[in-house]
């Protein structure tokens, strides 16, 4: 949420959104007309994306640039679907376009631009909320209490507000009936991830219930503001050391479940760079400030801020950071470090198999099938990605290169990897916004060497240490050697070790042929019982006629089938 706008245009948004009436937001908005609204979605969803693989149905022939501009009205229209249906779906789509791994590049890049475009609920909604919650009429908690809001959004919306001592806060208000929707939103969602989950075609290699558990967990911890409140002070917490980071304070007297009173610290959105630069502030120094505050989130305790765009963060009159929202945080574990060296010794060695296999033990990749084509893309990316000294490389690249090796893979990465990167790709973005000179990396290298030369802080030499582990397992791995390469002989001669050569092209050539032949025959049976039935009704015998191309809609049918199979066989090597 921006709550940096001035009072004029803040009325101006309000009534430009409360323009568009929705379904979602109608008090007798029936449970029935919401699944038949989202299913419709879905199955036009899922014929959309049937359609695309069909050749047949690209007017004037099928060319890749026909199918990328199909794709990407698509896109838009996804993006404008999710914001009819509400809520629910606004967030999840805000989610989905962290999933680079499992949505082709148009669509991601589509629900990127998503925003909260939803009408302000009334004041005296406002009042009635902040009344039941907290057990007295607005009137008598606040001094003063504007009943414009700061900013509007799916979840809520945001007051300006006095406390009776004078201090400024801001009122952060749930949306009335948020979680009766929720509710009944995730119950179709879950199906819908069932429906996914079993296709054969988009079910294959996707973790779609446990997509569905990961987003539903998010969206009912962002709807507890008192989470939010304990997220926001265990933030301020980890920076209190740090004077150029500010978090607004919560007021725990003024809060709960579904109302949350903060302090009001006002700034420059990160993003209006004129703005900034007329306040006389550094851009320089605040790209390379929003860089070194996530890396220090990550890599010093974990916790770390989900949901970094350009509205949760703000520049203080003193040249600093203000981040806001708090809603959707990640948490990294504690041993991040000792497991971070394994992929930065991979990197450094070009090794992809210990790239992939120290990615795993972090948890950033769930292996979901046979990893061998990843390791080999992932070996192919490092040969190239060593070319260039570490400082001069690019995060939105990076980025770019793992989720074009990772789509339609046999694994997925987990919510929280895909958190960090998108959050890297969007400061790298603000950052070259500020100054077209930033390099994110160059601004991660000191960090990167901090993690290959201590240890948790104690002075250790990690790379020494590393170096002896790696030596220990390679003695280990000689120790064993003789027994297994006994064990495997013995193997040999009982017969119980079967070696399997496997040619990929000859196996599809061979199945295509096969499947080629068998629609042969097909196609003569069917051309025999038309031809038959022709005969036989123009012989009079229209009975028979008629059973004879009853009968043809079998081989019709296999035919048909069969298309399908060769199709398939031409996707799979």
């Amino acid at each position: 949420m921006d709550y940096n706008s001035s009072p004029s245009k803040r009325s101006l948004e309000t009534l430009e959104s409360a323009k568009k009436s929705y379904r979602w937001n109608k008090k007798n908005y029936s449970h029935t007309r919401r699944r038949i609204d989202i299913w419709t979605f879905v199955f036009t969803l899922s014929f959309k994306l049937w359609r695309n693989n069909r050749k047949w149905t690209y007017a004037g022939g099928y060319s890749e640039a026909k199918a990328v501009v199909r794709r990407k009205a698509q896109a838009v229209w996804i993006k404008e679907s999710l914001l009819d249906l509400g809520p629910t779906f606004i967030k999840a789509g805000q989610l989905f376009s962290t999933r680079a791994d499992l949505f082709s590049a148009e669509y991601v890049t589509e629900l990127s631009k998503l925003q909260d475009r939803v009408p302000a609920f009334s004041y005296e909604q406002v009042s009635a909320i902040i009344e039941d919650e907290l057990g007295r009429p607005v009137e008598k908690l606040f001094q003063k209490f504007d009943p414009i809001p700061l900013a509007a959004a799916s979840l809520g919306q945001v007051h300006k507000a006095q406390l009776a001592n004078g201090d400024e806060v801001v009122v952060k208000i749930q949306r009335p009936g948020l979680k009766q929707l929720f509710t009944i939103d995730l119950g179709i969602l879950k199906q819908i991830a069932n429906y996914f989950q079993n296709h054969p075609r988009w079910g294959k290699g996707r973790d779609w219930s446990g997509i569905y558990e990961e987003c539903a967990r998010i969206l009912w911890e962002e709807t507890d503001y008192l989470n939010e409140g304990r997220n926001a002070d265990t933030f301020r917490r980890n920076f209190r050391d740090e004077d150029w980071v500010k978090v607004p304070r919560v007021y725990w007297k003024y809060a709960s479940p579904k109302v949350l009173t903060l302090e009001y610290l006002p700034g420059i959105k990160i993003s209006h760079y004129e703005a900034i630069e007329a306040a006389g502030l550094d851009r320089a120094n605040l790209a390379k400030l929003g860089a070194k505050a996530y890396l220090y989130q990550l890599l010093n305790n974990g916790f770390f801020h989900a949901d970094p765009h350009p509205g949760n963060i703000a520049a203080s009159p003193d040249g600093g950071l203000i981040f806001y929202d708090f809603g959707m945080m990640g948490q990294i574990k504690n041993n991040i470090r000792e497991k971070l060296m394994d992929t930065l010794f991979g990197i450094a060695q070009k090794d992809g198999t210990l790239v992939v296999d120290s990615l795993i033990e972090l948890g950033a990749v769930v292996p979901t099938g046979d990893l061998t084509p990843v390791k080999r893309s992932i070996q192919y990316m490092l040969d190239n990605f060593m070319d260039k000294p570490f400082e001069e490389q690019s995060i939105d690249a990076i980025s770019e290169d793992l989720f074009e090796i990772a789509y339609g893979q046999p694994f997925r990465f987990p919510a929280t990897f895909t958190f960090v990167m998108r959050a890297f790709s969007t400061l790298e973005g603000v950052g070259k916004g500020l100054d077209p000179k930033f390099n994110f990396m160059e601004v991660a290298q000191p960090f990167a060497m901090q993690i290959m030369t201590n240890s948790n802080g104690n002075g250790g030499n990690t790379i020494l240490d590393e170096l002896g582990r790696q030596a220990a397992q390679v003695g280990s791995s000689a120790l064993g050697l003789p027994r297994r390469i006994e064990d495997t002989i013995d193997k040999l001669e009982r017969g119980d070790l079967r070696v399997r050569v496997r040619s990929l092209e000859s196996e599809r050539v061979l199945r295509r042929l096969s499947a080629i032949q068998l629609g042969t025959n097909y196609t003569i049976l069917l051309s025999t019982l038309i031809l038959s039935a022709t005969l036989l009704f123009t012989n009079g015998s229209k009975i028979v006629a008629a059973i004879a191309l009853c009968v043809a809609v079998i081989p019709g049918w296999s035919l048909l089938r069969l298309r399908k199979k060769i199709d398939r066989i031409d996707r799979m090597f």
